[in-house]
Order: C-alpha cells, then structure tokens, then sequence
C-alpha cells in the first residue's frame, strides 16, 4: 500500500488528486475522497478567516500513524491525505482525504476513519477571525475541539 501526507499552504486541485490515486492501478475498483472546506458561518458567528497551525514533522508523523491504523482493519491500495495550513478563507479547500481500494466498503470506511482521526489525533490549531452573532464585534479565538468529533473517533475504536 502506498500512502502519501501534505501538509502545506499551497491548495490542490481535485481532478489531479483523483488520477493520482487510481494511476497505475488496475485492481483499484473504489476511489472515495473527501474535500473539506472554510466554512462562512460558525456555530452561527460569521468567520471571516481560519488560521491553521501545525507542529511540522510531527503532525506528518501523526497522520502517517492515522493512515497505517487504517491500513491494518482495511485492504487498502492507495490513500493520500492532503491538509493546508496558514490563512485560509470561506470556500478554501483545507483537507483532502483519499482512499483506494479494491471495494468501495472498504473505501468509503478507511476515508471516514482517517477523517475522524484527523479531526481529533493530528496536532493543528485552529484561530478563528469573524464577528459574533450576538452582537456583531469583531472576534478573533482559537478553536477547541467539538464533542461530536470526539464521538465520532470513540465509534472506531476497538
């Protein structure tokens, strides 16, 4: 299985991410990715832009680690994890997830897994700037992690 982790500023295009995973892989009958975007609205506050940070080296490392768990519960040929960071703003593309396989079963949960790993195992901080719904001031925070992303990485574990 081969596995591939980006992290960087610099935005990917989608198409080119796709052929990536199926080139030169003809037993490939599943391709499954996921693109995670900026969103312009918050827990109804208005963002304005999203800074993404990173410990370089380790967060690689981390995903490495994210992507060889799904490797050991699914037959995997391909995966490539792709995570910006820096200033990003609403619509910006900020991660990308894809998994190739034999089977689209085993596809579709190794893309779900290592999304759900990604959220809560891999060390990036979030700073949030927009204004507040309530009363329209300019706020710039650092984000913590939700209760549903914890729960949804609780699900896969063994």
């Amino acid at each position: 299985m081969t596995s591939e982790v980006l992290v960087n500023e610099a935005d990917f295009d989608l198409g080119t991410e796709y052929r990536n995973l199926c080139n030169e892989l003809p037993n490939v009958g599943a391709v499954v990715t996921f693109v995670g975007r900026v969103r312009d609205l918050n827990q109804g506050n208005k963002v304005a832009t999203l800074e993404l940070q990173h410990y370089p080296g380790m967060t690689e490392n981390l995903i490495q680690e994210i992507i060889g768990k799904a490797k050991q519960r699914w037959d995997l040929e391909r995966v490539r994890v792709i995570h910006r960071v820096g200033p990003l703003q609403p619509s910006d593309q900020i991660v990308f997830v894809g998994v190739a396989s034999a089977h689209r079963k085993e596809a579709f949960a190794a893309a779900e897994f290592i999304m759900d790993y990604l959220k809560t195992q891999a060390t990036f901080w979030k700073k949030e700037t927009g204004r507040k719904k309530e009363t329209g001031d300019e706020s710039s925070d650092w984000l913590e992690m939700k209760a549903s992303d914890t729960d949804a990485a609780e699900r896969w574990k063994e």
